[in-house]
């Protein structure tokens, strides 16, 4: 048996870390307010240490509700300070909620500037529930963290035996462990009990190579989601703008489009200065850059779903502000 890779395990909380009132709590769970740190969680699935020398890292105990961009700055400044003081890690796992974990691994895979791997992993079913998913799902991160087939793919989400890229992994079921989906194109590769395999590579700018470089940031500019129904009026939009919105990402109905009062709202929000780009609620699928929406000053979102184009443009709009080098960032990433 060869050396065994160093990864750094990173605890931010979540349905991993917690610890419910007994086996058959598999709901109820979030109640007891208990998650263990990053080491506590290393102790409970000890079997961790045989796939690799892991190193704990405490950083928050908290549902994944509670995660946020100040946190995601601060995150990103931890592994770059890790990887800084410690050369020998050959990978990152990020132990994490699943209610918001594809929004930041998608935000580390444009921000992250190291070549290790960086892996974000979260379960279904909390540490002490009854047929938990989170021993296996730790074990597979920390396999892959610590793979050299890991390296080039960006940021990436493991759970389930499934390796997913940050930039295309959506939740998909509240309580099915196999709740993380790739809608449009697929898995990247299995963590398998023989070997950690992948089948493909994403296209787009990821992680190392990106333009990004929020290091020095406090905030990220504020951007609001506007989620189009039938009936929807402005109101929303006009109170975003009222808050200070830079951005405003409208979800709209599919391919792309909100209500005709949402419209002349977002309209008067780019002539007001406010950068709208127009995703789609439909979870699947590519907003394009018609005719339409480019007389409207709208930026197409893409196949990014709305919590991501939302992080896409807090990113760009803490770099520019011009609308030409906006749509060039949504068509690269």
């Amino acid at each position: 048996m060869g050396k065994r890779s160093r990864v750094a395990i990173i605890g931010t909380g979540g349905t991993i870390s917690s610890v419910g009132r007994g086996p058959l709590d598999l709901i109820e769970y979030p109640d007891t307010k208990i998650k263990l740190e990053a080491d506590q969680l290393i102790e409970e699935f000890p079997i961790v240490r045989e796939v690799a020398d892991v190193v704990p890292i405490r950083f928050r105990a908290v549902g994944s509700t509670e995660i946020g961009p100040p946190e995601w700055l601060e995150l990103l400044r931890l592994i770059h300070a890790t990887a800084k003081e410690d050369p020998n890690i050959a990978g990152f796992v990020v132990t994490h909620g699943t209610a918001t974990t594809e929004e930041t691994a998608w935000f580390l895979n444009l921000t992250l500037k190291i070549p290790q791997p960086v892996v974000v992993v979260g379960a279904q079913r909390p540490s002490s529930g009854l047929g938990t998913d989170a021993g296996i799902n730790l074990v597979n991160a920390v396999r892959t963290a610590a793979s050299p087939a890991a390296r080039g793919m960006g940021a990436v989400v493991v759970l389930n035996d499934e390796i997913q890229s940050a930039r295309e992994v959506t939740k998909t079921s509240t309580l099915r462990q196999q709740t993380f989906r790739s809608p449009d194109f697929g898995i990247l590769g299995h963590a398998d009990a023989d070997a950690v395999v992948f089948y493909r590579q994403p296209l787009r700018r990821r992680a190392p190579d990106t333009e990004f470089d929020v290091e020095g940031l406090e905030a990220l500019p504020r951007v609001d989601v506007a989620y189009s129904y039938a009936g929807a009026d402005g109101k929303a939009i006009e109170a975003f703008v009222a808050a200070g919105a830079r951005g405003i990402v409208s979800a709209g109905f599919a391919p792309g489009s909100g209500t005709l009062a949402e419209t002349a709202a977002l309209e008067a929000a780019v002539a007001s200065g406010v950068t709208v780009v127009q995703s789609t609620r439909a979870g699947s699928g590519r907003v394009t850059q018609r005719a339409n929406l480019t007389a409207k000053g709208f930026i197409a979102g893409d196949n990014l779903n709305p919590q991501k184009a939302r992080i896409l443009l807090m990113l760009a709009l803490s770099a520019t502000s011009d609308p030409g080098e906006i749509r060039r960032i949504f068509a690269q990433y």
